[in-house]
């Protein structure tokens, strides 16, 4: 179940949740083994390790919750992002281990509680001993969603989730029973192309973002370079993009010269997310920073935000 984008609900049938800067993780328990899986059905089990304690949460259970690593005491998707893309060492993970955000229960002992109210699914979690788990936290439920709003901000988190007491769970399906409220504004994107940095040609220099349009068009949504300097973002742009190249550009319409020129275009088929400061009236992000690539989102589901 998905979050919908919009401003602050207020009342007494919402309650509040931290939003986490992670990466959303299924935890399945049957038969006392952990498989963990993204939003796309990839399996994660390998690239998290330090999480295999959930299994010890009941015999059979379905859990929802984010994945974080802590920098500085809050969470970061950047330090989170090489996770997606390979099995950390024994060394990786002892100095940054992660941890598990569990936030929601949709199965226990063979019985699905899809169909409860939240507020029931809630208080059958917190009966589970996750206190005794080094790496998994049951995420904090508030009453006032505004006071969260403003704490949130004052720590450097990113942002708030307002939900309906009586929301059932809808799986793969985005509600307006959730509502985020994020500080800062993101957008996934699909890559339609790269041009070469100047002075180092085998490096990417730049990605070419595309979102597509109500009937399935990609519309050009601008260039990014910031962001895509990082050694691990440059080899998993490289894994990612290999196979996907094509002769002619993906986007609906002709790009501007200043964007097209040196560009190598691909499959729109690698969705990346990034962070802006809004959109121009000709349908393009302002000073795009890309976050990482996000391997647990599904291309088809890429919209506008």
């Amino acid at each position: 179940m998905l979050a919908t984008p919009g401003p602050l609900p207020i009342g007494p049938e919402w309650c509040y949740e931290v939003k986490w800067d992670g990466m959303r993780l299924l935890a399945d328990v049957t038969a006392d083994r952990l498989r963990l899986t993204s939003r796309t059905g990839r399996d994660m089990t390998a690239h998290f390790p330090e999480l295999a304690e959930l299994a010890t949460v009941a015999p059979d259970a379905l859990l929802d919750g984010e994945v974080v690593l802590l920098t500085g005491g809050a969470p970061s998707f950047t330090a989170l992002a090489d996770r997606f893309h390979r099995v950390p060492t024994a060394a990786e993970v002892a100095a940054r281990p992660a941890v598990y955000m569990a936030f929601d229960l949709l199965r226990l002992y063979g019985v699905s509680l899809l169909d409860r109210p939240l507020e029931e699914r809630r208080a059958t979690l917190e009966r589970l001993e996750l206190a005794e788990l080094a790496r998994v936290r049951l995420s904090p439920v508030y009453d006032d969603g505004a006071a969260l709003l403003t704490a949130t901000v004052e720590q450097g988190l990113e942002g708030v989730v307002a939900k309906r007491r009586d929301s059932v769970y809808r799986d793969g399906q985005r509600s307006r029973s959730w509502i985020k409220v994020a500080h800062r504004r993101t957008q996934d994107c699909l890559v339609g192309g790269w041009r070469p940095e100047r002075t180092h040609p085998s490096r990417i220099g730049g990605l070419l973002l595309g979102v597509p349009d109500a009937d399935g068009s990609l519309l050009f949504a601008g260039r990014v370079g910031s962001g895509v300097g990082g050694d691990a973002t440059q080899r998993a742009l490289r894994e990612q993009l290999e196979g996907l190249a094509l002769e002619q550009p993906p986007f609906a319409e002709e790009l501007p010269r200043l964007d097209a020129a040196g560009a190598r275009w691909c499959e729109p088929r690698l969705v990346v997310e990034v962070s802006h400061t809004g959109w121009t009236e000709g349908h393009r992000l302002r000073h795009p920073v890309l976050r990482g690539l996000r391997p647990d989102v599904d291309p088809g589901t890429v919209t506008r935000t």
